[in-house]
């Protein structure tokens, strides 16, 4: 059945040599299969998330349209960059369509407003050097006046080079879901997709850190103070109960920058043996 646009002739009277996506879908040799073969697709809070605001923006009802697609490795390849996520999805043509998802990044400003938000608690310091995303970075973001995920259609465009004009299409609906297991994997793709890869984020966390290490810090006087007698170990802060466990190596981020010989940070030299020890199981007696 073909339908009708909202004014004007059929779409496939005005265009006949286009609209043939009615088909069966042509295999991909090595496409993106999702790791998910049945039920939901997404597994962490930010990869859930995005889904439900997908759903919120009203756009939720098509896009299970994409999970076979998504399933079936449809999607020949998937790249996520500041402003966009854009992929190459093969349908029943011969000539794979061109799909992308918008979103605008932050101005330089205002991540200079995250970035000193999130090194002014070492909580978020930490859990971000260690490669985890707060459950509550939406909350951060929210005090300074921003948002990490779009809150409304007009800030996230979708387009695809396919015939079919519902948005989206199950070729945008596969990307949707493939980007969401890729931000299971890796956090730090939804902040690239906002305008900061890890690297640069991460950098300009530890520098804001490092700045502000000429006063002592709460680590350095207990450190200072740890063979007096009669001293009482402080505990640790309060945090919430639904936030994660400290990493292993987050103490390293509250020293200031050990500078050896060559230059290296001491800091950086000690992170993986921190790490190890803090395994399950390693160190253990009996």
């Amino acid at each position: 059945m073909v339908r009708e646009t909202r004014s004007g002739p059929r779409f496939s009277e005005r265009f006949p040599e286009k609209f043939t996506e009615f088909g069966k879908r042509k295999p991909v040799e090595d496409g993106i299969v999702a790791r998910s073969r049945r039920g939901d697709i997404g597994e962490s809070w930010w990869s859930g998330r995005f889904l439900a605001v997908l759903t919120e923006l009203g756009v939720g009802g098509r896009l299970s349209r994409g999970k076979t697609y998504a399933r079936a490795g449809q999607v020949v390849d998937l790249a996520i960059e500041p402003g966009a996520i854009t992929a190459t999805v093969q349908g029943s043509r011969d000539e794979p369509y061109r799909a992308r998802l918008g979103l605008r990044p932050f101005a330089d400003e205002a991540w200079d407003a995250v970035l000193d938000a999130l090194a002014a608690d070492s909580w978020y310091a930490a859990a971000l050097l260690a490669g985890e995303v707060p459950d509550d970075l939406e909350d951060v973001l929210a005090r300074v006046g921003l948002s990490l995920f779009p809150q409304g259609s007009s800030e996230l465009p979708m387009d695809c080079s396919c015939p079919d004009w519902s948005v989206p299409c199950k070729h945008l609906a596969a990307v949707a879901y493939l980007a969401a297991e890729e931000f299971d994997v890796d956090p730090f793709a939804l902040l690239r997709w906002r305008g900061r890869d890890r690297a640069t984020l991460l950098a300009a966390l530890r520098d804001r850190r490092d700045a502000g290490a000429g006063a002592p810090t709460a680590l350095e006087d207990l450190l200072d103070r740890f063979h007096r007698p009669g001293v009482p170990v402080p505990g640790p802060p309060e945090r919430p109960a639904s936030a994660p466990a400290p990493p292993p190596d987050a103490l390293l981020d509250e020293l200031p920058r050990l500078a050896l010989d060559d230059g290296t940070d001491a800091r950086d030299v000690l992170r993986p043996l921190y790490r190890r020890l803090g395994e399950p199981g390693v160190g253990e007696v009996g």
